[in-house]
């Protein structure tokens, strides 16, 4: 009897199994096997044995107490030795090997290169004994798996991958998403283009691109040591400075000005490589935005209401300094603001909010400044500097008071006024100031107190702006929280309010004839300038905080620092071009890698492991693994340790002595610091999960996120419950999670539900990168909101290539007695014990674990034993008696769906299990020690190759080409070239859109100002910041919109504006006359089309004769001499078309 084999029950999965003695009958039998038979698994099984069609035993069907559907009768496969496939049809629900798998109808991509050095060699070494697993198949072979059914629809539809995303339009990948890890003290935060390059600040300084460089092969690890770049376009880094909070491009000047947390302003040349220029000390606070007015001052704003304007006058003069003078360019500049607020502020009193200014915007078809947070705006003139109005953002007018008006404490109760606080110098005034003040900050403190009382409600948050800008025809766009878009005129009047998103809005772009809006979901959204929506898409992982137009593209940065560029006319025809050959060159940047991971999973029971405990259960089995990830349950207990751990975790800590005695000797056994490196954990109560990775891997791992869900005590104590890591691996996401479900042999319905309740509500979260988020420019809404990928609500998890779960599920065996299992186990029939397992028979219902894969279990029960007490034997045996069960599991699915099977970057993520057992030999808990190998597959993006294909598809592809041409420059006139003014003239300029198809868009600006010498020479001609107006000229609108056919008229008009003042730190010092010579300006009328960055230009010359005769002349003969030079068409020239640019100025005369 000692070689006497029983024939193999059905296994529940498959409903069958291979019979390979050709001795054993084939009689079907439900009955229980023999109890003297040494072995009730299959013998190993290699490649020499499956090259014919293996023969099938017929058992008849067994009804499971968990499930009464009947099970399938489909074999299992095995891969032949020849490496092509033998195929049978398979459904979810069965066993089956990871190689059947391995089939698709793709070119073989090169071979797996491996990240971490390895062999093919079996990992365990001595871990197979007798008394463990001897029939387990060797490392390197998959083992068959069972497969839950449920997967792959609702929550638990596989992530879309894809060569290029189906669902988006084709991007350029100027920076491909970095790391976090890598980006630490250097994140983005914002982005500007100018003059052929891409700018970006960062919290170290500011970078620069060179659009015709975004094609071109990344330079790889750069010699800072640095990472996160080395698929990026090539670039330029500037030293190390404070964090750039915002940036503004001065092509005039060929000048970026950067503002930064430590409240200076600097400038860049754009002259590359570029160097620091003038800095100065602009502000105490952080700077929060900058602008460049229509006349060429810089304006910036700061914490507390705070707004300076610094006049281009003492700019320039310190721009022109020498490098021996330099030192002083700095004081004259600095010394130089007009602080707005002191301006509209009497006796205390000012008519703007004390709250911080986040926002700046010009409006140069105006010449009016636009300054807002998140409550409020004010609008102001750009050239006299004056307020013109404050409103909120409901559009209402915000009344304020002086102090005359403070004596009336009814009426200001009444009219409800908010009075801004009073500054140090006003602290001695009388007692009524001192009242005033008194109230004000009672009330501010009241008003605080109300805030936080309705966090969370639908109030001020709730309304709030997080955006501004201005479009082509002059509307100024606002976006706030919940996806509200306020359109507003010129003049602060609230016009229509569009809601086409339910996120939060983090920023804004127009160019031409459309309006991008960037999400906190990471959403783009294009509009027209009607609030019309054309098309959207999920263009980053994570908030979109700033975009900017250059080079055909509209860039958008995104929260992690990743830039991609989106072709202007997108979403349209151009992008199913673009799609359909990037596709066709995938196999020129697919690259795949190839790795093992090793997850172990354990209830400690509140014990401390040995060290050879910990060597039996992860050491040698570590020597192979890249990846390793332990999770353990009960680390500690007792309900005093709940407590203090449920009260820690509302304040955001974590951790206890013996959590960290279990990481540091995990550690030790790994050889951390040498080998392996620890890179996440996350501890929930008793529950710990951690990741250890071979220094060699670790760069490529990265963006790690930690989450804990309770499922104790009413969902609120982490008695039971889960932690897990999610990781980004190759750019490819993996989610480890660690849980430990309710126990108890009837509490199957509870255990299910904890598992959907971690499933559905596990949030991975990470620390701030360290940047004050009213400083970085991004959206407290970043904070406040949570970021997802979709709108339809689907879990984080599910948005994971690969999910892996370990822990003590709880799960037991049912309709078995205490014997009969003991006795199973002792003859080691795992095969009729596993169709007595709650858990398979849930995941065949589809109940749990929907759609996961678990490898085939081949070990005895891991629950219950006597501590301290080996072998098989240990099993409990007190008078409770628990039946032996597999509650220690471990279960994953990767990218695979029953139809893609091979790696590829449709399925990203192939993963297979090598080995799957349980340490008997460890005996310092009343569970055994778990642990399993998988071999992973992992398709990835070579972006640096992607990025240079795209760029030949685009710039040498004729159908591309050809509808790049579409949106092209419209033919426009201009009605004269040459325009002459005397003081306070006015004349009218048309431009006329001699186009049928598309709008033109025009804007005017001022190319340089010369002034005529007493010889009567010109002087050399300078331009202003950002090509600003000449005090003395108002240009209106200085841009719009021009329809097919029609025509615009820009008014030309001298301003009298003879006295300039000085300022010195804020104070008026000095006043100076006008220069009376006689002055000439060029103005440029460029004109864009819909969807083309290109430019097409007019050149007008604009002559300012001075006379002191004609200064103060009444208003009936300025209306006069208005009049005669709109009737006197002599000094207009008419033009040709746009590409016909004036060289040499006629002889101007008088009208």
């Amino acid at each position: 009897m000692e070689d006497e084999r029983v024939e193999e029950p059905e296994e529940e999965s498959a409903g069958g199994g291979i019979d390979n003695n050709p001795s054993s009958s084939n009689t079907s039998s439900s009955s229980s096997p023999h109890r003297k038979a040494h072995s009730y698994s299959l013998p190993p099984i290699g490649r020499s044995d499956v090259g014919t069609t293996p023969s099938i035993k017929r058992n008849a069907l067994r009804k499971h107490s968990l499930d009464e559907d009947r099970i399938s009768s489909n074999p299992f496969i095995f891969p032949s030795k020849n490496h092509h496939h033998y195929h049978q049809p398979l459904q979810l629900g069965q066993f089956f090997t990871s190689d059947h798998l391995r089939h698709h109808n793709l070119p073989k991509p090169s071979p797996p290169r491996s990240s971490c050095s390895s062999s093919d060699s079996s990992i365990f070494a001595d871990d197979d004994d007798s008394n463990n697993n001897p029939d387990s198949l060797s490392s390197s072979s998959a083992i068959p798996e069972f497969v839950g059914s449920g997967g792959g629809r609702g929550i638990f539809k596989l992530p879309l991958r894809a060569a290029v995303h189906p669902n988006r339009p084709p991007s350029l990948e100027l920076r491909p998403r970095p790391l976090r890890e890598t980006q630490a003290g250097s994140f983005l935060r914002t982005v500007v283009c100018a003059s052929g390059q891409i700018w970006a600040g960062q919290e170290s300084g500011v970078r620069v691109w060179r659009i015709e460089d975004v094609y071109c092969k990344s330079e790889g690890f750069r010699s800072s040591g640095i990472g996160g770049d080395e698929e990026a376009a090539p670039f330029q880094e500037s030293s190390h400075t404070s964090p750039t909070v915002c940036l503004v491009a001065d092509g005039a000047s060929r000048l970026v000005w950067s503002g930064h947390k430590d409240g200076k302003i600097r400038s860049w040349r754009m002259d590359l490589p570029f160097r620091e220029g003038l800095a100065w000390q602009a502000h105490r606070a952080p700077i929060l935005a900058m602008t460049m007015t229509s006349y060429g001052d810089l304006w910036s704003s700061s914490e507390g209401g705070v707004i300076k304007a610094w006049p281009w006058e003492a700019i320039d003069k310190s721009l022109s300094l020498s490098t021996e003078e330099r030192h002083m360019a700095a004081l004259l500049v600095e010394r130089s603001y007009i602080d707005l607020g002191s301006q509209v502020t009497v006796g205390g009193a000012s008519s703007l909010p004390a709250s911080d200014v986040k926002y700046l915007l010009s409006d140069n078809s105006r010449a009016k400044v636009w300054s807002g947070g998140y409550q409020s705006f004010a609008l102001w003139d750009a050239r006299t500097k004056e307020l013109l109005k404050v409103f909120g953002i409901d559009g209402q007018v915000d009344l304020r008071v002086d102090i005359s008006s403070a004596q009336d404490t009814y009426a200001e109760d009444e009219m409800k006024i908010k009075i801004a606080s009073t500054s140090k110098k006003e602290k001695s005034q009388g007692s009524m100031s001192f009242f005033q003040r008194s109230r004000n900050a009672l009330m501010g403190a009241a008003d605080a107190v109300r805030r936080v009382a309705a966090k969370g409600t639908i109030g001020d948050d709730y309304r709030r702006t997080e955006s501004i800008a201005i479009s082509v025809d002059g509307m100024i766009w606002t976006g706030g929280t919940y996806g509200t878009l306020v359109q507003w005129d010129g003049n602060g009047n609230r016009l229509q309010e569009f809601n086409h998103h339910r996120s939060s809005v983090q920023c804004l772009c127009t160019y031409g004839t459309r309006l991008w809006v960037g999400y906190i979901s990471g959403t783009i959204q294009v509009l027209d300038l009607e609030g019309k929506l054309l098309g959207g898409w999920v263009a980053h992982s994570c908030p979109v905080i700033k975009m900017t137009v250059g080079g055909g593209y509209i860039f958008s940065l995104a929260n992690h620092g990743g830039i991609r560029g989106w072709n202007l006319s997108s979403p349209g025809p151009l992008d199913i071009i673009l799609r359909s050959e990037l596709a066709s060159k995938e196999m020129s940047y697919f690259k795949l890698e190839n790795f093992k991971i090793l997850a172990g999973t354990w209830n400690v029971g509140q014990e401390r492991a040995s060290h050879d405990s910990l060597i039996s259960w992860l050491g040698s089995a570590a020597s192979e693994a890249c990846i390793v990830v332990v999770g353990l349950q009960e680390v500690e207990m007792g309900a005093g340790f709940l407590a203090m751990a449920a009260a820690k975790e509302t304040v955001g800590l974590e951790g206890s002595t013996n959590g960290q005695w279990w990481l540091d000797n995990i550690g030790k056994t790994l050889d951390e610091g040498k080998t392996f490196e620890r890179i996440g954990s996350r501890q929930l109560a008793g529950l710990l999960i951690a990741i250890w990775a071979r220094k060699n891997l670790r760069q490529n791992i990265g963006d790690v996120d930690a989450a804990a869900v309770p499922c104790g005590f009413g969902r609120a104590i982490g008695n039971k419950g889960a932690v897990g890591l999610r990781i980004r691996v190759y750019d490819r996401i993996m989610c480890f999670v660690n849980c430990h479900f309710a126990a108890h042999l009837e509490a199957v319905n509870r255990r299910n539900s904890d598992f959907d309740h971690v499933y559905r509500t596990m949030v991975f979260s990470r620390a701030s990168n360290g940047l004050n988020a009213s400083a970085a420019g991004s959206s407290s809404a970043v904070q406040l909101l949570r970021s997802t990928n979709s709108d339809d609500g689907r879990p984080e998890l599910s948005e994971a290539d690969m999910v892996l779960f370990l822990g003590d599920f709880n799960y037991r065996l049912h309709g078995i007695s205490y014997d009969e299992a003991r006795d199973f186990v002792s003859q080691r029939s795992f095969d009729w014990l596993r169709e007595k397992d709650q858990l398979r028979a849930e995941m065949k219902a589809g109940k749990v674990f929907q759609g996961m894969r678990e490898g085939h279990i081949k070990f005895p029960p891991t629950y219950k034993f006597e501590r301290h007490q080996a072998g098989l034997s240990g099993y409990d045996s007190s008078e409770k008696r628990r039946i032996p069960a597999w509650c220690d599991r471990i279960l994953y699915r990767d990218s695979r769906s029953v139809s893609v099977a091979e790696c590829s970057l449709e399925c990203p993520v192939v993963s297979s299990i090598s080995q799957y057992n349980a340490c008997m030999d460890v005996s310092d808990s009343d569970h055994k020690p778990v642990r399993c190998i998988f071999s992973v597959d992992i398709a990835r993006v070579d972006e640096s190759i992607r990025r240079q294909e795209f760029g030949k598809i685009v710039l040498s592809n004729e159908k591309v080409r050809s509808l790049l041409e579409v949106g092209s420059v419209p033919e426009t006139i201009v009605s004269t070239n040459d325009i002459i003014l005397q003081n306070q003239d006015t004349l009218i300029l048309r431009i006329t859109n001699k186009g049928a198809k598309e709008k033109a868009m025009f804007e005017i600006i001022c190319e340089g100002q010369s002034t005529m010498k007493e010889d009567g020479h010109a002087s050399e001609r300078r331009a202003r910041g950002s090509f600003g107006f000449p005090r003395w000229l108002e240009v209106t609108p200085a841009a719009g919109e021009i329809k097919q056919g029609q025509i615009v008229e820009v008014s030309v008009h001298h301003e009298d504006f003879h006295t300039l003042e000085e300022f010195v730190d804020g104070i008026p010092q000095n006043w100076w006359c006008e220069d009376t010579r006689d002055k000439e300006v060029t103005l440029l009328v460029n004109i864009t089309g819909s969807f083309s960055t290109e430019v097409k230009t007019h050149r007008i010359r604009v002559h300012h004769c001075f006379s002191s005769k004609t200064t103060h002349s009444d208003s009936r003969e300025s209306s006069r001499r208005i009049q005669s030079n709109l009737l006197h068409r002599s000094d207009f020239r008419r033009t040709g078309s746009t590409s016909d640019v004036i060289d040499d100025f006629r002889a101007l005369h008088s009208p």
